[in-house]
């Protein structure tokens, strides 16, 4: 059985604060197909979204992080 529900890992490369952070995740949480967003306190470069793929595409989520006016890219899992 084949799912479209995949991982990536999104690498930010600023060092944003918290809140930066913060609305960045909450812009991905609201794209039609996001099933989770989340980050380690100890890693706040790394985002990993798990997402339908049936709904979205990787390169979707990166554009959305880079038109956050950052610099990104994606790191496969």
């Amino acid at each position: 059985m084949q799912s479209d529900i995949i991982d990536i890992i999104v690498h930010i490369d600023e060092t944003l604060d918290h809140s930066r952070l913060g609305k960045i995740e909450e812009g991905l949480r609201a794209l039609d197909g996001i099933v989770s967003i989340c980050h380690q306190e100890n890693k706040p470069h790394m985002i990993v979204a798990t997402f339908n793929l049936a709904k979205l595409g990787a390169h979707d989520i990166l554009a959305y992080v880079t038109a956050q006016g950052v610099h990104a890219e994606l790191v496969g899992l």
